[in-house]
């Protein structure tokens, strides 16, 4: 029996930074693993290394620079109108280091998701590797959930858990979390994409587990 996923579903990933669940997201896409195809990569940095690993892989990628725009709200506006004509099925927010205004989320309900390093609703933000060290906490790991305009609160889709060792620094403890970042990622983007995932209020259930 062929078990490969032909892709069916338009992912638009947004990303600021290294790209690295980008890159998860990708490889799951062309062994057959995802229930989508990355149709673009859109970046508020022209300097973002996402950037390139969207090149290497043949997917367009669409600069939206803060820094073109006179206020945050021309912005969030040149952000919507970019994404909305790759007509998504999916908004993927994988290191993406703004907030999405509501205009934005309005245009999308319930198919913008983001990755998060921590268990929410514990340590929100940046740094949150760091923060979980700082706090003392024994397990740390990482977030899928449904974006709303807050920082980091909206309802959660899945989570992974990954203790902290007597002699983690922040670094170590990062890469031990990105591991299960990019699993649980690409899980939980199937997963919403399938269908199989309601919502009441803040509970979120996936049918099948």
């Amino acid at each position: 029996m062929n078990s490969v996923i032909q892709p069916e579903f338009r992912i638009v990933v947004l990303a600021s930074g290294r790209g690295t669940n980008l890159q998860a997201i990708i490889d799951a896409s062309e062994s057959g693993r995802l229930l989508g195809k990355v149709v673009a990569l859109v970046s508020d940095s022209p300097d973002a290394v996402a950037l390139e690993r969207a090149r290497r892989h043949g997917i367009p990628q669409v600069v939206v620079d803060r820094k073109s725009y006179a206020s945050k709200n021309e912005f969030d506006l040149g952000l919507l109108e970019a994404v909305r004509r790759l007509s998504p099925d999916l908004v993927v927010l994988a290191g993406f280091m703004r907030l999405l205004g509501r205009s934005f989320l309005e245009r999308f309900p319930g198919k913008v998701i983001n990755i998060h390093p921590s268990l929410l609703p514990a340590f929100k933000g940046l740094q949150a590797q760091k923060q979980a060290l700082d706090y003392g906490v024994k397990y740390a790991g990482c977030t899928v959930h449904f974006v709303d305009e807050g920082v980091d609160t909206g309802p959660i889709i899945g989570q992974r858990v990954v203790p902290v060792l007597p002699d983690d620094t922040e670094d170590t403890l990062a890469a031990r979390i990105l591991v299960e970042e990019h699993s649980l990622l690409v899980e939980c983007i199937n997963a919403v994409l399938s269908g199989r995932v309601r919502t009441d209020g803040r509970k979120v259930t996936i049918d099948g587990g």
